[in-house]
């Protein structure tokens, strides 16, 4: 089916609505909802707030009733299909049926298996109209991590690397502070927040103690803190025991003494090894799908990172990198040396935008 400009446009402003949700639903996904008149008016917006709120369709209904509009008849435009299951919430397709609305435009379909379709379905079977595929693409983008975790199992792997031009992320001796701006360290947080879990490993642990939380965007919850940790070794003092912020330490080897004072400070323990006795990465992530993580914002060294890698498990690149030539220094990530350029990892650019003076790269795999 084809869509009007002012269609679109209704869709776009959907979208934006979904987008001030970026930091607030996990795990729920980012929607967002604009009820039209038939004449063309806007009569009530709004988007899905915390899991186990509203939803962005109750809360469009809402807000066209706090402003008196009747919205008999109106078209709703909504990012994602609208839910059908009773859940921490009641189901949105009901809330519009009821409403009296006449015409539903859905941008993409909802995967969770406890609607995938049903939504529509329902809407259908109560004489509303309901056409699915504007602007897809994007609402897709906006929920990439919970479409995945919805079909896959596992969560969408985003990788954060820092780099000079010449691709080294610190000086020999381990010095990297700072070889990006402020603005895209800036950035970067904001990436950090949107992320359901920031992922880092014991290296980097012990060599930076980073706190690896939200501090220079607003946000009203910080991402869990996930650390592969196969011997148990995080100090008790490290500085990534923030308070009120979840963290979870992956092992391959269970200490009990060291374990019990993890636990102490707060820490969930998993114990989760390979054959080599370190931590299982495909069984870390199935685990975090069940842990309802959508989005995982890696932060590691170059052994984490190569590792993820080598395993095919990063589903997209976030790289930033600074106009500045180190040298020889410490790279992005250790793949090993190859033997011949056959052997090595496509991508493709998906996004290049400018941040201050450095370059903001989103690249991913050639699958």
């Amino acid at each position: 089916m084809s869509f009007s400009a002012h269609e679109t446009a209704f869709m776009q402003q959907a979208l934006a609505l979904a987008r001030e949700a970026l930091f607030l639903t996990s795990p729920n996904p980012r929607v967002g909802c604009v009820i039209v008149s038939p004449q063309g008016v806007v009569l009530g917006s709004g988007h899905t707030q915390r899991a186990g709120e509203a939803h962005a369709e109750v809360m469009a209904l809402r807000d066209a009733q706090a402003q008196g509009h009747n919205v008999q008849s109106a078209t709703a435009y909504v990012t994602l299909e609208p839910c059908s299951h009773q859940g921490r919430t009641g189901p949105c397709c009901d809330a519009l049926i009821h409403a009296g609305l006449a015409r539903v435009v859905v941008a993409q379909g909802d995967p969770n298996p406890q609607v995938a379709g049903q939504g529509i379905a329902r809407l259908h079977a109560a004489g509303v109209q309901v056409d699915v595929g504007l602007l897809g693409e994007e609402a897709n983008e906006l929920n990439i991590g919970f479409f995945k975790r919805m079909t896959h199992g596992t969560p969408w792997v985003r990788m954060k690397v820092a780099a000079s031009l010449d691709g080294q992320t610190a000086l020999d001796n381990g010095v990297s502070q700072w070889i990006t701006s402020e603005p895209a360290r800036q950035d970067g947080h904001a990436w950090r927040a949107q992320a359901c879990a920031v992922l880092t490993g014991i290296g980097t642990v012990r060599e930076d103690d980073p706190q690896l939380d939200v501090r220079a965007v607003p946000t009203p919850r910080q991402p869990t803190l996930v650390v592969m940790d196969s011997q148990l070794e995080t100090p008790l003092t490290a500085k990534l025991f923030v308070p009120k912020r979840p963290v979870w330490i992956y092992c391959a080897v269970d200490h009990p003494e060291r374990r019990a004072g993890l636990e102490a400070k707060g820490a969930q323990v998993i114990c989760l090894p390979n054959p080599n006795n370190k931590v299982d990465l495909a069984a870390m992530l199935q685990d975090l799908g069940k842990r309802h993580i959508n989005e995982v914002h890696v932060e590691a060294g170059h052994k984490l990172n190569g590792s993820l890698l080598r395993a095919n498990l990063v589903d997209e690149l976030l790289v930033y990198l600074a106009p500045q030539l180190i040298g020889q220094g410490r790279g992005m990530t250790n793949l090993g040396p190859l033997t011949q350029l056959s052997d090595a990892k496509p991508l493709h650019f998906h996004e290049v935008t400018h941040i201050g003076p450095d370059l903001r790269i989103l690249a991913r795999p050639v699958r």
